[in-house]
């Protein structure tokens, strides 16, 4: 089954971090990604995605009008920052991956939730 890890952050922990530290945190992160691919538990890739302030928002107002913001729909300070696509037998098997992602240590939290099949729409 395909499951969506979605990396939650706030991204001014990463941004603080000296040019070192940040190294060495990408270094983590392509060993971990290197390590679950070699197992075939990464797949259709995944990405980091840019800062909150290149994002636009589009959402319906009152009078049923399509409206475009600059920025994301909500103040929080965690938000999605990256995310990859797992194939695992179970949730169980895809949270020992989320569960081992370098940026935790960084106050990342790891969301993971299956993707929606064909199958399950049929069924519904």
């Amino acid at each position: 089954m395909k499951y969506v890890m979605m990396i939650c952050d706030d991204e001014s922990t990463w941004e603080n971090l000296s040019d070192t530290d940040r190294k060495s945190g990408y270094d983590e992160i392509w060993a971990h990604i290197q390590k679950w691919e070699s197992r075939g538990r990464y797949v259709d890739g995944g990405a980091e995605l840019q800062s909150r302030a290149t994002a636009r928002t589009a959402r319906v107002n009152g009078s049923g009008e399509i409206v475009v913001t600059d920025g994301p729909y909500t103040e929080l300070k965690e938000l999605i920052g990256g995310f990859m696509m797992i194939e695992a037998d179970s949730i169980d098997d895809a949270m020992e991956t989320a569960s081992e992602w370098p940026g935790i240590k960084y106050g990342a939290v790891v969301e993971v939730r299956p993707i929606v099949t064909q199958e399950m729409r049929d069924a519904a």
